[in-house]
């Protein structure tokens, strides 16, 4: 069967379905994306450079459109191009969320196209406006509807749609929902999985030894910034690090900003770490920025308590990935980590923007070591039952086949 993939990052979440299906020589599998260095044996990458940066006299909310336009022909030319080469997919799969694959319809109409359709932008009861400490300027409601017109012209296409979870399926409206399928994501069992000997040698990060008789705390985010509670775990560290001695917190992610906006002058990493200065011991803290993945799997296998922290929006792979490695999760009280998280069964669960209430919630979990045993065996247990990436994978060959009306 001939695959065509189309991510700006790939593979993206795309990983594991490639990998599984790379496996079967009988498939043929070509994978558009910008430059990377992310190689998956028997996949044709083919990449393009987006070259150009927003004009400076286009209206801001056009931004993210007129480059979803550019995208879109970028993906489109190469598209031609394999065509005139004699290759016709059976099957389209691709991110809708930065307009690559707008035109694909036309180049081939009659070959169906599953699109991934991560979130639908509102300005009330998600996202925007939730933290009151950073409230969104008052012309900014019409930008963030904006932000839904590559959503809509995806769905106009009236293909066929994914999203992992029921929290994003249901920020799409009524009429929307009946395109997109739920197909949800998971990790590699074998690969994130508890390590209990790790607990008994020490770990060096950042130049901070981590002895087994520490207590560390966690927090991973792909950048450190507010949408994950990047600020609310920093004005946690006081009371943590005063309240107990052996607790030691190492915090991964980098300075620039994923979701949200900019702090002029300053990252929000920079901004947080100066107003903190002083207020907790910084010798047992350490930010070493976004590490080699065996890193970050090491840190999850050894964390004591893992912090996930976010507003109402998409979950990230670092909560799968703590609760496949067994983590004691203390996780935001929000519905996107709900659909993980049930309180005191598979983590515990906190205001997403109470600093107190965090610090107490990771105390009480470092003071009942058996209570946070059991935390850890559910989380794996949940892992077990719902996050197999294995499992995905055959709910995704199965919708594909549906498709299709091929077999794999």
């Amino acid at each position: 069967m001939r695959f065509l993939f189309v991510h700006q990052n790939g593979p993206g979440q795309y990983l594991h379905v490639v990998r599984h299906l790379a496996r079967d020589p009988s498939h043929e599998l070509v994978f558009i994306t910008e430059a990377n260095d992310r190689i998956i044996p028997g996949v044709r990458h083919i990449t393009y450079r987006l070259g150009r940066k927003h004009r400076a006299d286009l209206h801001p909310h056009l931004r993210e459109l007129e480059l979803a336009t550019h995208r879109a022909e970028k993906v489109a030319g190469l598209a031609r191009t394999l065509r005139g080469l004699g290759f016709r997919p059976d099957i389209i799969v691709g991110h809708h969320g930065w307009g690559e694959m707008l035109h694909l319809a036309d180049l081939w109409p009659d070959v169906p196209m599953l699109g991934y359709f991560e979130f639908y932008y509102h300005t009330r009861g998600f996202d925007v406006n939730f933290d009151p400490e950073f409230p969104m300027a008052v012309d900014f409601e019409p930008g963030v509807r904006a932000m839904n017109a590559i959503n809509h012209a995806a769905l106009a296409l009236g293909q066929h749609g994914q999203t992992p979870t029921q929290f994003q399926r249901s920020a799409y409206p009524d009429w929307a929902r009946r395109q997109i399928t739920l197909l949800p994501e998971g990790v590699d069992l074998d690969i994130c999985r508890p390590n209990p000997a790790l607990r008994k040698l020490p770990l060096v990060i950042d130049g901070m030894t981590i002895l087994p008789s520490d207590r560390l705390i966690t927090y991973v985010a792909r950048n450190l910034e507010p949408y994950r509670g990047y600020h609310v775990m920093m004005r946690a560290l006081p009371r943590l690090l005063s309240a107990r001695a052996d607790v030691k917190v190492v915090m991964l992610g980098g300075g620039d900003v994923s979701y949200g906006a900019r702090r002029a002058g300053e990252s929000w990493r920079d901004h947080f770490l100066r107003r903190m200065r002083g207020k907790y011991d910084e010798s047992r803290v350490r930010l070493p920025g976004q590490c080699p993945y065996d890193t970050h799997l090491a840190l999850l296998q050894r964390s004591d308590v893992h912090v996930y922290l976010t507003y109402p929006f998409v979950a990230s792979w670092s909560l799968r990935e703590a609760l496949a490695c067994g983590c004691a999760v203390v996780g935001a009280d929000v519905e996107p980590v709900r659909e993980f998280i049930a309180d005191d069964r598979t983590g515990v669960l906190t205001p997403a923007l109470d600093p107190a209430a965090l610090a107490e919630n990771i105390l009480s979990l470092l003071e009942d070591a058996p209570r946070a045993a059991r935390l850890r065996r559910t989380a794996r247990r949940y892992a077990e039952r719902h996050l197999d990436a294995a499992r995905h994978v055959d709910q995704f060959t199965d919708l594909v086949t549906k498709l299709t009306s091929a077999s794999l």
